[in-house]
């Protein structure tokens, strides 16, 4: 296995634990990260978001449509993921849909339009004669 592909799946393994430890132990692992005042998860926030356009911007200047569709597809967890935070932690159902739920069906159906646009055509069945 070439090393770079080791390096990307250890990016993929990072995320995941980094998320995961947050999702299951958020006390601790936001001692671990190093910020006291809690202002600070605003710049974390921020940067992660602009993370993610800087991915999306690269597919599209690559012409990477598919890329991006499946990217777009497995990121519409993040307002999924806002919207249950909302909901579960002060904010109303009706707020958390209207910005967040409403967030989560666009970001689905511009994963659909680009893989549905970008889908390999299926091969024609040719007529024995």
């Amino acid at each position: 296995m070439r090393l770079a592909t080791i390096m990307g799946w250890l990016v993929v393994a990072a995320g995941f634990y980094f998320g995961l430890s947050y999702l299951l132990n958020g006390d601790g692992a936001a001692a671990g990260f190093g910020i006291a005042d809690p202002a600070g998860y605003y710049v974390v926030k921020g940067v992660r978001d602009l993370a993610y356009a800087l991915t999306a911007l690269v597919l599209l200047l690559m012409k990477q449509y598919r890329a991006l569709g499946w990217v777009v597809l497995a990121d519409a967890i993040i307002p999924i993921g806002d919207c249950l935070a909302v909901i579960t932690h002060g904010g109303t159902v009706g707020y958390a849909l209207m910005v967040h739920g409403s967030a989560a069906v666009l970001v689905l159906i511009t994963a659909f339009l680009l893989l549905r646009a970008t889908a390999p055509e299926r091969p024609r069945a040719v007529p024995v004669r």
